[in-house]
């Protein structure tokens, strides 16, 4: 019997998104820190590109937990 939001598999959506999280942060991360070195100086929008990985990467790291691990089975 599906639940109100559908059948949503809790944990394993709330791995993925962590996983995705992670995956643009270091992305965003190893794009700040190492093109630079290999491939010379960068145009600043990928510089903001980067940046924005990064907080992305963050915001999912710390939004996905609350929403997919605590509040949705909470309220089913």
């Amino acid at each position: 019997m599906p639940g109100r939001y559908g059948d949503i598999d809790y944990p394993r959506v709330t791995k993925l998104g962590m996983l995705a999280g992670a995956t643009l942060f270091v992305v965003g991360l190893l794009g700040e820190l190492v093109a630079p070195v290999v491939f010379g100086p960068l145009p600043a929008w990928e510089h903001t590109l980067f940046f924005d990985l990064e907080a992305f990467g963050v915001v999912l790291l710390l939004l996905v937990p609350f929403v997919f691990g605590i509040a949705l089975p909470l309220t089913e």
